[in-house]
Order: C-alpha cells, then structure tokens, then sequence
C-alpha cells in the first residue's frame, strides 16, 4: 500500500478512515486542522515535503451547510476552495496522487434521473458552490487524483441523522421528517473502503460517485432507523422544515462506474443494520 497521508484527520470521515486503515494493519501519517492548516500553502508545502506521502486524502471540509450562507461563508470558501487549491498545488509538484471528497450538493436536485458523474453542475447552495470549485481546482491543478463525490453521510464519529433520530426517539413519541427529498445514504465505513480500494486497485483516475445502495427519502431513513422503537416517525414537507440554505429535491447519484471497479458496494439498509449493532455494542 502507498504511504498515506490523512488531512482532516478529526472529523467523521478522517477517523472512520483511520480506523479502517488501522484494521488493515498499514501505516499513515494523520494530520487535524491543529496539527495544518490547509490554507496555509507554505505549510502544506512543508508538511507534505516532510511526510513525503504517496497518497493524501483530503477528509478536511466546512460542512455547517446552513451557516455557509451567511456567518460561515468565508470559512466554507477558506477551507472548500482555497484549502483544496493547496493540497491540489501541492500534490502536483510534489508528485502525490490526491483522493478529495465532493458533495452532491453540486447538483441543483431538479434532474429525476440518476445523476452521472459528468452530468452539468449547478450548485444552489454556497456550500455545494464552494466544493464544486474545490472540484475544479483539483481537476485543472495537474494532480493525479480521484474524486469521489457523496451524500446523507452517517458513521460512528460526529454528529449525524443517525444519532439525531435516536436522541430524539428518547424524548419524543412522534417525530416529524422530510418525505420529498430524494438521496442515497453513505456510511462512512463505505466511503472509507472506497477511498482505500480505488488506491489499492490503481483504479481508472478520475470522479466516482459513491453511496450505498437503495434510494431513500429522509422519512424512509429515519423509519428505518427507528423501527425498533415505540416513536411514531410522520412524513411532512419541506416547507415545513425551512432550512436556510437549499437542499436539492432528488440527489440520486448514479454509482454503476463505482461498481465497475469491482468493490462490493451494501445497500444503504444493508450497512445502518451492521452500524447500529455496532453502536450497541
């Protein structure tokens, strides 16, 4: 295996993927935000002259959706765009392949086909704006890089739908959540094997789109998420939950060329069931 090095080592994704590297027995490099700052080139430069990795994976992101609209706008385009530029920068001159992980908040959600990975972008939210530049920087940057883009994240680490629906399950009898807004949830373990297989493949260079199977609406997880328990989940709009910024209506991402490469990719039923056994424990 290549000599890794993990950006955003402290969030939900960067420890699920240490995690799995740790299981695999293979050695990397984890760096936080304390320990670089991405938007800080010359730091980069250093760090990764240091390291002299062969692989960096950018688990490093803004992702208060709704604060990027406004208080944590700069922040979302500092870390998004000009943090990606470092690490896209650097890993061009520096001759080290770059996994990056996008969003589908790239699309506008208006598309009620699967979207495929060179469907036309058209971000309506300043957080998806802010990742599809980051996807730009690194697709003209010169690197060697794979782009996996993803949705409705959930894992062991941080917070997420999973959780929130369980802590409200413990206060509420009923609970109400979204029913028009269409996706595929994505484990981070998934996402994390992914990641590892593409580089352990040496497969095809380029953008994946990588989720795990199914289609749900939020009121299909949450049910499914609940459906040990007495709380009664009721599906209402999305005009009843106003959120600051957009949320695109059916985000449904193809991910037939993910399968292509030969990984095993659960359904989104198949790995909540694994997760949640392993949470109780």
């Amino acid at each position: 295996m290549a000599k890794v090095m993990i950006v955003g080592a402290s969030g939900q994704l960067g420890q699920e993927l240490q995690k799995y590297l740790n299981e695999l027995g293979l050695e990397f490099d984890a760096l936080t935000a304390t320990d670089l700052d991405i938007t800080d080139l010359d730091r980069v430069q250093a760090k990764v002259a240091e390291l002299k990795p062969e692989v960096i994976y950018d688990c490093a992101a803004y992702t208060a959706v709704d604060k990027a609209e406004d208080e944590g706008k700069a922040l979302n385009w500092r870390v998004n765009v000009d943090g990606t530029k470092n690490l896209a920068q650097v890993a061009t001159e520096q001759g080290v392949k770059l996994v990056y992980i996008s969003t589908d908040y790239i699309f506008d959600g208006t598309n009620m086909n699967e979207y495929l990975e060179d469907d036309p972008a058209n971000p309506k939210n300043e957080y998806g704006r802010a990742k599809w530049a980051g996807e730009e920087a690194v697709r003209h940057s010169g690197a060697e890089y794979y782009i996996i883009r993803t949705s409705w994240v959930f894992g062991e680490f941080g917070h997420n739908f999973v959780f929130t629906m369980q802590n409200l399950a413990k206060t509420h009898d009923k609970l109400t959540v979204v029913n028009d807004q269409l996706g595929r949830p994505t484990w981070t373990r998934t996402l994390a094997e992914f990641m590892v297989h593409l580089i352990q493949t040496k497969a095809n260079l380029g953008t994946y789109h990588l989720s795990n199977d199914n289609v749900a609406t939020w009121f299909d997880f949450a049910q499914e998420i609940l459906k040990d328990t007495n709380v009664e989940v009721v599906p209402v709009t999305s005009k009843q939950f106003p959120q600051k910024a957009y949320r695109p209506r059916h985000s449904v991402m193809n991910i037939d060329k993910s399968k292509s490469t030969g990984y095993k990719i659960l359904t989104w039923q198949e790995a909540l069931s694994i997760f949640k056994k392993q949470i109780k424990k």
